[in-house]
């Protein structure tokens, strides 16, 4: 009987304790926390479990809350303005790149200095020097001009030394590369208005590039300019003429559509120019070349306008001095729509020979002025006479 009683109590203990397990909330196990200290699984503290809340409820409530608002384009807040490029000044720029220029150069003045370094030099070798100044886009007539000089120096002086005919060779090309006319940029404000510059050329030959890269060199040199986007034919021009404006803080203006008239364009950035008390304007502009009669209307009107606010200090013409003969061409069309005051010789330190630059400079009877001597942004350089026949002979 005492067996019986003792199995009964022990099957009742049995029973409750099961029951209270089987009371005891499921999943509180690894997300019930405790307030007022202590720590489950240890048995000690006098706190009180609590269930964590759900994600988007009120804790201790359980009523629901709404997600957080994203902020609005306007409540975001602005990126960080990039930081404006500082140029370096376009002082000492082609003697920088005279290594550049000469790579591309050499093999047109080692040709020469070892034709006129042979011992006898004939007909047949005055023919090659001759050949070789033509082919190296001289020109027919300055070619001639050149070799006639040279035959008479010969005679004169007699043997030559390596030293001697180098010298004798560059004092000529210098001759036929100098001009009395000035390479300077006519940059300055005058009257209490800005330097107006009008860059021209055919699509293709880097005019664009090259107008963002003298706005560059410019203010390297401390000037502030105004940008105009007058080449509205193709949306690109103006938006690569933004990016370069943007990188250095010159101001760009441009049309909000496809099409527009260059004069108008043309003249809003002149008028911006006088108005912000800029140094020089830059204006770029279309360069197709479908039909001579167009162009020449399009281009007069240009000047036309913007010379109802202030006078067009510069016309430079931007040449692809790899083109040879067929950038003459070029010139002759564009000299006859405005009067070109200087040329921009861009791609010199690729494949040009060098001879383009005696050439055009005796075709349209202006100087050189920039010369373009690679891709990098700061690549454009006051033309040096000297730094560029040095380069041609390697020195």
């Amino acid at each position: 009987m005492g067996y019986i009683i003792l199995i009964v109590v022990l099957a009742v203990l049995i029973v409750g304790i099961g029951g209270t397990m089987l009371l005891r909330p499921r999943g509180t196990r690894g997300i019930a926390r405790r307030r007022g200290g202590g720590d489950l699984g240890t048995g000690s503290g006098t706190g009180t479990l609590e269930r964590e809340a759900p994600a988007g409820t009120e804790e201790g409530t359980g009523t629901a809350t709404a997600p957080p608002r994203p902020a609005t384009p306007a409540e975001r807040p602005a990126p960080p303005e990039p930081a404006l490029e500082k140029p370096p000044p376009s002082a000492g720029r082609m003697v920088r790149l005279r290594a550049r220029l000469a790579r591309s150069q050499s093999g047109f003045g080692s040709a020469l200095l070892s034709l006129l370094s042979r011992e006898r030099l004939d007909d047949d070798t005055w023919d090659e020097i001759e050949e070789v100044l033509i082919t190296a886009d001289v020109g027919v007539t300055p070619a001639r001009q050149i070799v006639s000089d040279l035959r008479t120096q010969v005679k004169v002086e007699g043997t030559r030394t390596p030293d001697e005919v180098r010298s004798m060779l560059r004092a000529e090309l210098l001759a036929q590369v100098e001009t009395p006319a000035s390479r300077a940029l006519r940059t300055q404000r005058h009257e209490g208005r800005p330097a107006v510059i009008l860059m021209v050329g055919v699509n293709g030959t880097g005019k664009t590039t090259t107008c963002g890269k003298l706005a560059r060199s410019l203010i390297g040199d401390g000037e502030s300019v105004v940008l105009g986007a007058a080449d509205t034919f193709r949306a690109a021009a103006a938006d690569q003429l933004q990016t370069w404006g943007d990188r250095v803080g010159a101001e760009v203006v441009r049309s909000d559509r496809e099409g527009a008239d260059p004069a108008s364009v043309a003249y809003e950035a002149v008028s911006q120019g006088i108005e912000t008390e800029a140094d020089v304007v830059l204006i770029d502009t279309a360069g197709r070349l479908h039909t001579k009669t167009g162009l020449m209307d399009e281009l007069g009107k240009v000047k036309r306008v913007i010379e109802k606010r202030t006078s067009v200090d510069e016309v430079l013409l931007v040449l692809d001095a790899t083109t040879g003969q067929n950038g003459l061409r070029q010139a002759r069309v564009f000299a006859e729509v405005v009067d070109v005051t200087g040329i921009v010789l861009t791609k010199l330190d690729g494949t040009a020979k060098g001879g383009i630059v005696i050439a055009v400079q005796r075709e349209l009877g202006v100087p050189v002025k920039l010369a373009g001597l690679g891709e990098g942004p700061d690549d454009l350089a006051p033309f040096d006479p000297a730094t560029f026949v040095d380069a041609i002979l390697g020195d």
